[in-house]
């Protein structure tokens, strides 16, 4: 495979922001360290390494999402990250965005579907997506 054709299937640009929406979710949820977040991330198919992770930690800490603090878990010193309200807040506008990009993937399989057995019921549900796409349009 050429090295322009590798370039074209790799997708790990498109992840960075799923990785960090997951990284701002758990850290919303509780306290989270790097080490945990890299094996929780590796159970969701990303692999991730300290260099890559730590620098993607900070990023979320100077633009004011996450909060750190070093604590002493089980006789280990670690930098526990949690969300900001500021961090709180954009995670709900991004799950807003996220619900809507997946109704949107998955409905097109579902149309896909339809399509294939019911071509008169896509037909009805285009002219009604149009519709709806208009009235916003003029908004």
């Amino acid at each position: 495979m050429t090295a322009a054709k590798q370039k074209l299937l790799d997708a790990r640009p498109l992840y960075s922001g799923l990785i960090r929406l997951h990284i701002l979710h758990h850290a919303a949820t509780g306290g989270i360290f790097g080490l945990g977040m890299i094996e929780e991330l590796a159970r969701h198919g990303y692999k991730l390494s300290p260099g890559t992770l730590y620098p993607v930690l900070h990023g979320l800490e100077e633009n004011g999402l996450l909060r750190s603090e070093e604590h002493n878990l089980a006789g280990k010193i670690r930098r526990v990250y949690r969300a900001t309200p500021a961090g709180q807040r954009v995670l709900k506008a991004a799950k807003e965005k996220v619900r809507e990009l997946f109704g949107e993937l998955l409905e097109e399989k579902r149309v896909i579907e339809l399509a294939r057995t019911r071509p008169r019921v896509v037909a009805v549900q285009a002219a009604n997506y149009r519709k709806r796409s208009a009235a916003n349009a003029s908004l």
